[in-house]
Order: C-alpha cells, then structure tokens, then sequence
C-alpha cells in the first residue's frame, strides 16, 4: 500500500471537527487473522516510538519499532513530516513485513517522525486501527502514537458521540484526538491539559505536529516512556534497548504526568493538573519488557536477577539442575541458580521463527502449539531432578504440557518454581490477560495448582519478595494483578470486557 500523503492545506476544518486518516485516505479493511489458541502468556499491547531532528528519522523509526517488536505485532506505522506536510505508512503484520519494500522510505521524508506497534486482545484486526494516526483539525496537522488503556474512555466517547463527533475507529486513541480537537486552548500543552482532565486511565503517548514532537506519560507512570539523543537529534521510546540499537544515548525517562515539547527551541517540560502516587507496572519487570532494556530507570535484566535471588532464599528445591521457560524467565533462572548454588542449565530450546498465526497442518490443539515452540534437551535432562523457573502462570496450561514434554525426555522430578506471585486479578490498563473466571489462581490453591501441572512441587515468590527486588526511590508499583488492588476504580473497562471488547484499545 502506498504511504498516504496529508497536504498542509487540509487543515482548515470546521471548529470541533476531527478527520482521522482513515477518511481522509480510505483504505480497505485487512482479512481477519484468526490465530491460533495463544500460548499461556499475557500481552503486552504497543510500542511507541518518536525522533527530532534527524535527515534519516523515517529509518531510526524504523530500526526503533524492530527492536520494539515485542511490544506488538500485529501492526506497524510510521508518520514523518518534512515541516510542511505529513506522510503515513501504515500495514497489519510485522515491521519487517509492513516496511519490506525499501523505496517505502523515500516516500516517507522528513526529520521529524513517530513510529508505533499494535498489539489489540482480539484474534482479528483491521487497518483502520493501525496506528499512529493522522488527524487535521482547526489547530492544524497532527499524528499519535499511544500505549495504554483509559477506564472512562466510553462514556466519554458516547457523549461526544452525541454531540455528534464522527468515529472511524473502535481506538481509544481517536477519543483523544476528538477531545484535543475542541480545546479553546492555544497551544498544543493547554490543549493535552484539557483532554486529561477528562480522560483516566494508563497512558504513554508520542505526537507530532508539522514542526514538533511531544511526549506524554499518565500521572501515575504506568507505562513506560523514555528519552534518549543521538548526536543533535531526540529519541523518545517504550524501552531503552530501541535507542542501543541506535547506538544512542539514555538521556532519562519521562516522568509521570509529565509533558515533554521538542521543538527548534529544544526540549521543554510540563505537567497536567491531575497529581497521583506512581504505579508503575510491576509486571513490566516479570514478563514484558526486554531484559537489556531500562524501564523505570532501573535494568530490566538487574531486576529479574533479583525476583529469581529471592525465589531461591524463599523457595529452595534439592535439585540437580536448573533450567527456565525461555525466552522471558532466563535470567530469573540465573538468579535462583546463583543464589542457590545449583548449576543452570539449558534445558528447552524455543524456536523463533514461528508466527502468532501459526497452526499445525495436522493437530491445532495448545499440545502441538507447544511442541512446535519448545523443544526439550534430552542430554541436559535424563535422569535429573530439575527445578523450572517460571515468571508466571496464567492459565496453566501451557506449563502442564511443558511439564509433560520434560518427564518424558526423561526428568526424573520437576519442581516448578515462579519468580512472581500469583495472579487472581485481570489487568485493566493495557496488557492482556484473560478473564478473572480464567486465571488458574483464582480458581485454585497452589496445592491444586501442584496437581493440575503433575509436579512434585510449586512454589510462587510472595508480594514481599516481588516488591523487595525493585526499586522505590521513585515511587510505588501497581501490583493489582497480583493482589485485586486497582489504583483506578476499573467499572467500565469490566464493562468492555464483559461484553466482548478489547482490553486493551490503543
């Protein structure tokens, strides 16, 4: 598909009237993608990414989104702008997949950029919701990438919806986009003040006019945001391993509620109204982000040494060796092997070069899902008694046939040990998990749990022991997956949850 080009003349809208980039540049939808049923893991949703002031910003975009990739996969984005108008390209799938075609770059000039990946909870998707998205208002030209969820964006949506705001996306997105575009505020930080007095919930963002790149992160700094600089050019993005690929430089992270302006005049802080405690996603260090990332201004890989550190002194195992579910728990399992002076080793191979759409020819149940994406190390396993460092159980499923796979290369007992605490609770602001009916946790002990997986033990890491391997200079964490505590009272994304909408709608 060809990039879609935004001419500066098309700003002068009606007062109040926002057309995103699908109207303006009408494209078909995608084919639906039903995948298979999905390993045992939650979610993460998007990554975003933005740079200033670089001749080749499309590319550093570009390369930011590959290293990102993790964060969303089923579509990719990029807008630049050459100071006079806005260029988009956009595709469902991956970014290798969505920017194969190399001459996409030329149509995409610039020094100025942002970038996104979109992960949503449902098995189907539609390009009308790839991001970022492309918006022409009395204010003039202007793109977002988000990450997050908001807990009031229905209603907020019904009432603009009333007085009578056009939607050409079921995005959460796009009800910013609406609120921004009927600010009387001068300027692009009144007009983000404005919004998020109405607007709650957990927010990254990167946006872009034709000549300025913005940043902002919700007051209580669920996601994580960063800033980096490479040579004279800013670097914002989900994680930090985007600007190492880069070879540029972590400047800091964006501070909660805070408000980042990048423009000629050079970086420039402020701040919304609304002031909260920090609740930083805990579960960014268990499972999310990438362990050669900094999030929260704290290693992620430090961090996961820690949680496996503490699962050993609470939880010893007399074992022969330890191995871990990889990618996600490998250094967790390094941690434990350490601190409990049993030897790790390599005990599943995962292959990486399957898609989330992947199905067997042959049998399309979770068993030979699992098959297809771990592979046991017979060598390293016969005749051993392992213990199988985990980051966590979601439905249990996965792990039983995980289980299963190990005793029949040939180990001799599993103890199966899990560098978080259990999970009772889903999560309401921005990552996928399953319904509260569907966690094994809130169905069952950890007695039954032992049963369910066929393991001679399990033990999970406490709250304390969670807590106690990151760091507090900053503030605190939401663990409410962990322990039913919402920071924000979550009714109507139960709402869309119960009746069959995304959790996650960036």
């Amino acid at each position: 598909m060809k990039p879609s080009l935004f001419h500066s003349e098309e700003s002068s809208q009606p007062e109040g009237q926002i057309i995103p980039s699908t109207s303006l540049h009408p494209t078909a939808e995608s084919p639906s993608v039903s995948a298979p049923e999905a390993l045992d893991k939650p979610r993460s949703n998007c990554a975003i990414v933005g740079v200033y002031a670089h001749p080749e910003a499309a590319k550093l975009v570009y390369s930011s989104l590959y290293a990102l990739q993790h964060r969303g996969q089923e579509s990719s984005g990029i807008v630049t702008s050459d100071g006079h108008n806005l260029y988009r390209h956009v595709g469902m799938g991956l970014v290798t997949n969505v920017f194969s075609d190399a001459a996409t770059f030329n149509k995409l000039p610039g020094n100025l950029a942002i970038g996104h990946n979109r992960y949503s909870t449902t098995g189907s998707t539609v390009l009308n919701n790839a991001q970022p998205f492309v918006v022409s208002t009395k204010h003039g030209l202007m793109a977002v990438s988000h990450n997050g969820n908001f807990i009031n964006s229905r209603s907020l949506r019904k009432k603009l919806e009333d007085e009578g705001s056009i939607f050409q996306t079921t995005s959460d997105t796009e009800v910013i986009l609406h609120l921004m575009a009927k600010s009387p505020a001068p300027d692009i930080v009144g007009r983000l003040k404005d919004t998020f007095r109405q607007l709650k919930g957990a927010y990254s963002l990167v946006m872009m006019t034709r000549s300025k790149l913005i940043a902002v992160r919700d007051p209580r700094g669920w996601r994580p945001l960063n800033i980096g600089k490479k040579g004279q050019s800013w670097l914002i993005a989900s994680e930090t391993c985007a600007f190492d690929l880069l070879e540029a430089e972590y400047v800091r992270e964006v501070e909660p509620g805070e408000v980042i302006v990048i423009d000629r005049h050079g970086l420039r802080a402020d701040f919304l109204d609304e002031k909260a405690e920090r609740a930083a996603c805990i579960f960014e260090f268990v499972y999310f982000s990438r362990p050669d990332s900094k999030i929260f201004d704290e290693n992620v890989d430090r961090a996961r040494r820690r949680l496996g550190k503490n699962l050993a002194n609470e939880h010893p195992a007399q074992a022969d060796i330890v191995i871990s579910v990889p990618d996600s728990s490998n250094t967790a399992g390094l941690g434990y092997a350490r601190n409990s002076g049993i030897k790790f080793e390599i005990g599943l191979i995962r292959n990486h070069y399957i898609g989330r759409t992947f199905i067997h020819p042959d049998q399309t149940g979770r068993d030979a899902n699992v098959r297809i994406k771990f592979n046991p190390v017979k060598g390293v396993l016969e005749g051993r008694r392992i213990v199988l460092v985990e980051d966590s159980i979601v439905r249990g499923t996965t792990l039983k046939h995980l289980v299963r796979m190990l005793r029949k290369a040939g180990a001799k007992e599993v103890h199966v040990r899990v560098s978080s605490p259990p999970i009772i609770s889903p999560c309401y602001y921005g990552m996928d998990f399953p319904t509260k009916d569907e966690l094994i946790a809130n169905n069952k002990n950890i007695e039954q749990i032992k049963d369910y997986l066929e393991v001679d033990s399990l033990e999970y890491l406490s709250i304390d022991g969670l807590l106690k391997s990151v760091p507090h200079e900053k503030g605190g964490y939401c663990t409410a997956c962990f322990t039913g505590r919402y920071p924000l009272p979550p009714e109507e994304t139960i709402y869309k949850l119960e009746h069959g909408s995304n959790k996650c709608n960036c």
